[in-house]
């Protein structure tokens, strides 16, 4: 009976050894990281896993390389998904240029984001379980080849990017300096570490051992790799000390020296809430408040100022469906009655060809209307703001060489304007056409400039300018501000970007967004102007020397053991 007892006690023993090996392979974490690494490396077979010694390494001259890679790789991943996410303003652009490339509309720019998201949360998980793949050269590779076709195709991204700096760059240094105040403690101690490895080596180390230490000396392999640990984070340090050098920011100031909201016009109407260019997005635009209405005008061949951005038709009508062999014709050389007879809405409501990816959705009452938006003429807009007593503002586009306003197109339009009795102040004139006549013929005209000298606009008698706002940025607005020269800036649609300009005392922007931008109480990223004076200094004498002098102080220490 007691053999009988301890064999079935052996028996369960066994099984218990056994389940409790299957158990350990299966809940073990290093099961995991094989799983993980094997994801991301192709390298299934389970690793055992041993302690390395200092002033060793576990990996072959190919693996270092590749991580040298995969760190470098990292770093452009996260360079360029910031500088994209910050090119948001830009998106509508870049998808208006791929369809008048490829004539298909498509979210372009929301594709490059998700591809670089994609290759960041790679990149990232990679060097989180410090594991190479022979795909993270084609990620540099990739990466190089995209900044080569932004370099040629696109180089105001660059300009946008560089603005987005004056906003962030105090916030990423503030960051930057925290987490190498925190970096700052396990480097030194790994520093110190290796240093008291040296000497005690040195101390316990034979006769024969000095003589193979002659053949490989793991005491330079030791100070290789303090000095690989401690340079870059003191040449980090040093460069994070001296970057407020180099850090202007408008939106630090005083709080009572900040100027007044920019006010808003609307660009296109209001193209998030209704189609570009239609009525109903022109009274959109002055439900939200609009302080004034931009658009674009052509004339048809029989004389009639309509409105319409592209030059063709396909975009933002059903051009391709009533008449597909005339979808690349240019709008002027279309009648009136034909114009007016297609629809300028339908497109707005397909989710395929919604102009921009962030819109909100539609009510159905709005979705009915948008259906039988119609071309509207230059008439009706005028009608609409003169009743709402808003402001007009309008690029009016040259017609083709067989126009038959050629040559009078500016004369055509000024008496239409005439012609509709509109109060001649709310009427902001762009053209450079003909501008002599405009000036005779309607002296109301706010006659409005572009990036002219001072001298250039005194002359002309112009006290208002509309320019791109990276080119203002770029070569300076105070100059115009002193002459009291009003500054209209287009295109901002982004809250940092009209938190920039809003810090930066502009009048008024052009805007997709108004319901957005209009709900900002303050500017974005606003910083008091104490803060550089005060809290830096605070920061640099304590907070960040503390950093310094505490990796200094305690690596000095270990070094005098």
């Amino acid at each position: 009976m007691p053999k009988k007892a301890s064999r079935i006690e052996s028996t369960k023993r066994r099984k218990s050894e056994k389940d409790s090996s299957w158990t350990e392979k299966i809940f073990n974490h290093k099961s995991y990281v094989t799983f993980l690494t094997g994801c991301y490396s192709c390298h299934w077979k389970f690793r055992q896993w041993e302690k390395t010694k200092l002033g060793s390494c576990c990996h072959s001259r190919t693996e270092q390389v590749f991580f040298v890679l995969l760190v470098l790789s990292f770093v452009l991943s996260v360079i360029l998904l910031f500088m994209w996410i910050e090119l948001s303003n830009e998106y509508f652009d870049l998808d208006w240029a791929i369809f008048l490339g490829t004539g298909i509309w498509v979210f372009g720019s929301i594709i490059f984001l998700s591809i670089l998201g994609t290759l960041t949360a790679y990149t990232s998980l990679l060097v989180v379980s410090n594991t190479s793949h022979v795909m993270i050269v084609l990620v540099i590779l990739l990466y190089i080849c995209f900044m080569f076709v932004l370099f040629q195709f696109w180089n105001d991204m660059w300009l946008t990017f560089g603005l987005s700096l004056k906003i962030f760059a105090p916030y990423i240094h503030l960051c930057s300096i925290t987490v190498m105040v925190f970096l700052s403690w396990p480097l030194t101690y790994y520093v110190a570490r290796l240093e008291r490895e040296v000497r005690v080596r040195r101390y316990r180390m034979t006769y024969y051992e000095k003589e193979r230490l002659k053949r490989c000396n793991i005491f330079t392999r030791l100070r290789a790799l303090q000095l690989a640990a401690g340079l870059p984070f003191l040449l980090i340090l040093v460069c994070l000390y001296l970057m407020p050098l180099g850090i202007y920011s408008p939106c630090i100031q005083k709080k009572e020296d900040l100027g007044p909201k920019p006010v808003f016009f609307a660009h296109r109407g209001a193209p998030m809430h209704g189609p570009e260019n239609t009525m109903m997005a022109f009274e959109k635009a002055v439900e939200f408040g609009a302080y004034g209405l931009e658009t674009d005008v052509h004339l048809s061949i029989d004389r009639v100022p309509f409105h319409m951005h592209d030059f063709d038709l396909r975009r933002t009508t059903n051009i391709e469906e009533v008449l597909p062999e005339a979808a690349l014709q240019h709008p002027a050389l279309f009648n009136w009655t034909f114009l007016s007879t297609l629809n300028a809405g339908r497109w707005f409501i397909d989710p395929w060809r919604k102009p921009f990816f962030n819109m909100k959705p539609l009510s159905e009452a709005d979705k009915n209307r948008a259906r039988n938006q119609s071309i509207p003429k230059l008439d009706d807009l005028l009608e609409l703001a003169k009743k709402a007593n808003k402001f007009v503002i309008f690029d009016l586009y040259g017609p083709p060489a067989k126009h038959p306003l050629n040559y009078s197109f500016v004369k055509h339009v000024t008496k239409v304007i005439l012609d509709s009795k509109i109060e001649p102040h709310l009427i902001y004139w762009l053209s450079t056409h003909d501008r002599k006549y405009v000036r005779e013929t309607a002296p109301g005209f706010q006659l409005v400039g572009r990036l002219y000298t001072i001298k250039e606009l005194k002359k002309e008698n112009i006290s208002t300018i509309n320019v791109d706002y990276k080119n203002l940025f770029y070569r300076g607005f105070r100059d115009y501000k002193a002459a009291n020269i009003n500054i209209n800036l287009y295109l901002v649609n982004e809250p940092w970007l009209f938190s920039l300009a809003w810090c930066s005392r502009i009048d008024s922007v052009t805007t997709d967004n108004i319901p957005l931008l209009s709900q900002l109480d303050s500017p974005h990223f606003f910083m008091v102007s104490c803060l550089p004076r005060v809290f830096f200094q605070a920061w640099y004498r304590r907070n960040l020397c503390s950093g310094f002098t505490h990796y200094a102080t305690v690596l000095t220490s270990h070094f005098l053991i």
